[in-house]
């Protein structure tokens, strides 16, 4: 990022209006809980136990009950990334991998905590990977979903992918079964990170999250949020079947508020355009309404290959979130269900 495009970012940001501030939410969103796990999983020397965030005090009760570890990869410019893994408790193997990627001014515990999605996930018997963006690489722990070298692969979709990798090889964990999700800046981010390696990940979930490969930098990528890319959405998805022609498909969730001013509903509409071109995929839709969404499913014969869920008066949050955190409605549906549900249908090829 430039001076000029960092001082328009910060100048945003200040601006006393209710959308500059959610645009500093979105170029945006949550803090998780942790306990200590009964069972031990294969030790792994560079991890050690984090401390556990501050919680709200009523959600004291309902603290994960696994592991909370914290570790670092190194990145191409010498530095350290910081992440953070939930184990399952009592689980020696996890089902899988959940990704979970925050969004600007955000970290990962915050994320964790917003989401609730360690408790979802240790149910079910998934690890989850909390990677956090940093202050040196974007100033406001953006993911760097608006740079072209980004959406190639590069930036920092390797260091990612390093972790990922590092994760898999210190835990027995399915490699059949690794997602990857996130929210306006970080849903850009794990579309970058699903499309650039679609043979790594089953399936993503976008919540609130930019159309993919049309912005250039910063400034484009605020006119993205707001307008979409035109055209250029189709554009970006052909060249990803042009550089992999054998593509193999990538299932996805796609959750948007339509009352977001931040990431406006547009970019769901366009998400939705790419992937049914990424996937092969024909409508109509099976349409579901619920109390305050809809579902528009999409299907390759009896496998759910799309779900696109649009929910009535939502605002750039994570819907059925903590609404002590801020960029998470206490409203459902619940977008971490949702996306969990959609997930354990999705396995990779041996």
């Amino acid at each position: 990022m430039t001076v000029n495009t960092g001082k328009l970012l910060r100048s945003l940001i200040r601006a006393g209006t209710r959308t500059a501030k959610l645009i500093a939410a979105a170029t945006t969103p949550p803090q998780p809980k942790r306990k200590r796990a009964a069972a031990k999983p294969r030790a792994q020397p560079s991890a050690r136990p984090a401390k556990p965030p501050a919680a709200p005090r009523a959600a004291s009760s309902a603290i994960a009950p696994g592991k909370w570890l914290s570790s670092h990869v190194p990145t191409a410019t010498g530095r350290r990334m910081r992440y953070w893994l939930y184990l399952p408790d009592g689980f020696a193997q996890p089902e899988g991998l959940i990704v979970m990627l925050h969004g600007c001014q955000q970290t990962a515990t915050q994320f964790a905590q917003g989401t609730g999605m360690n408790l979802r996930a240790d149910k079910a018997g998934y690890a989850v990977l909390y990677p956090q963006q940093l202050t040196s690489h974007q100033a406001q722990r953006c993911w760097k979903w608006y740079d072209r070298a980004t959406q190639a692969g590069g930036g920092d979709v390797p260091t990612i992918i390093s972790m990922i990798h590092k994760v898999l090889s210190d835990y027995p964990i399915n490699r059949r079964r690794i997602y990857v999700a996130g929210i306006s800046a970080g849903a850009g981010m794990a579309n970058i990170l699903a499309l650039n390696h679609p043979a790594l990940f089953a399936a993503m979930g976008l919540h609130s999250g930019p159309v993919f490969g049309a912005a250039q930098n910063t400034l484009t990528g605020i006119g993205i949020m707001h307008h979409g890319a035109g055209l250029r959405a189709d554009t970006a998805a052909h060249d990803i079947l042009q550089r992999q022609p054998q593509f193999p498909g990538m299932p996805a969730i796609l959750i948007q508020g339509e009352a977001d001013t931040v990431v406006r509903p547009v970019n769901q509409a366009q998400l939705m355009r790419q992937s049914l071109l990424l996937n092969r995929l024909a409508g109509p839709a099976k349409l579901t309404h619920n109390a305050r969404s809809r579902l528009h499913d999409f299907y390759v014969g009896r496998k759910l290959m799309l779900r696109v869920v649009q929910i009535d008066d939502l605002e750039h949050a994570w819907s059925g979130g903590d609404a002590t955190l801020p960029f998470n409605a206490k409203a459902g549906p619940n977008a971490s269900k949702l996306m969990l549900e959609f997930f354990v249908r999705h396995q990779r090829a041996p």
